[in-house]
């Protein structure tokens, strides 16, 4: 009830955010995450875009606003609009972002960019199994995952489609888009924790 009368400071539209966000939050309302979605990304990208200056860039960063927002959903409270909060986060991502690829680009000039690409990839390719936030994603064939593979680029989209989806694996992608099995799994990795993210906040039981 606290929370409810705390919104009487609020605009008619935050008002109609917060009842979404409790309606994700006390129902698992995977449209309810969906419509928050929609009303704000473009918002978002603009604002990414401005910061970062880079198209694929901004993209990303909007994707990983509303995951890292989905993930602490719980944190929000009425006292400010939920734009508001939701900019914060993905303002405060950016200029990490930002600050990390400084720190990457000037790594890769001192060490030789093929060297540090070279390490990027074999991150990535450490272990041949899936983790338990992959086998997570793959069973988790609803309407949020698809809402958020559709706001992806379409490099990205068309990968997770075939690893979550259609379930082919790393190597079978690699043949069928005539692209490297290093450079699909960083893909695959830039976007599985935003997929994970989001459904972690859904109560529903599958």
């Amino acid at each position: 009830m606290d929370e409810l009368e705390n919104t009487d400071r609020l605009t008619t539209k935050a008002v109609y955010d917060y009842k979404l966000v409790r309606s994700a939050l006390d129902r698992g309302d995977q449209k309810a995450f969906a419509e928050l979605l929609h009303r704000y990304r473009e918002s978002v990208y603009f604002m990414m875009l401005k910061m970062c200056n880079n198209k694929d860039d901004a993209e990303d960063l909007t994707i990983e606003a509303f995951g890292r927002a989905f993930k602490k959903l719980e944190q929000y409270s009425p006292d400010y609009a939920f734009s508001t909060w939701l900019f914060k986060i993905a303002s405060n991502n950016a200029i990490d972002f930002i600050r990390r690829k400084k720190q990457m680009t000037s790594v890769s000039i001192d060490n030789k960019v093929e060297n540090a690409d070279s390490r990027e990839h074999s991150s990535y390719m450490k272990s041949t199994g899936l983790d338990p936030e992959e086998n997570f994603i793959k069973k988790q064939k609803t309407e949020l995952v698809r809402l958020l593979v559709d706001n992806l680029k379409p490099k990205y989209k068309e990968m997770i489609e075939l690893f979550y989806f259609k379930e082919m694996s790393h190597e079978e992608i690699s043949q069928k888009l005539n692209l490297p099995i290093g450079t699909i799994k960083a893909q695959l990795f830039r976007a599985r924790d935003l997929l994970y993210s989001a459904l972690k906040n859904s109560k529903e039981k599958y």
